[in-house]
């Protein structure tokens, strides 16, 4: 029988804090988008400012946002991110 690991595995609170990290990534994203979808697009039609041909709260909310969650998810892959093994420490079984 494979040697189960359990809770108190460090690898346990690596995947959750990375988890927590990934969660707020996630609301960062979504409070972006509704700043500026709602707070740029709430006004008339008429009033729009347009971006590359696009209005300006579409182009800062999706265009922009995207490009700054990503360069995000890459900031925190490199430098917060951990990798963390599959295999038990006493042979190499996959968990």
């Amino acid at each position: 029988m494979k040697n189960r690991k359990t809770p108190g595995d460090p690898r346990f609170q690596i995947a959750k804090r990375e988890a927590l990290i990934g969660i707020g990534l996630a609301i960062f994203n979504f409070l972006w988008w509704f700043g500026f979808a709602y707070g740029l697009g709430s006004k008339p039609v008429e009033e729009y400012t347009y971006i590359a041909g696009l209005p300006s709260w579409f182009f800062y909310s999706c265009v922009v946002g995207f490009l700054v969650v990503v360069m995000l998810v890459i900031i925190l892959v490199k430098t917060v991110f951990k990798e963390v093994p599959f295999e038990d420490d006493e042979g190499g079984d996959s968990v």
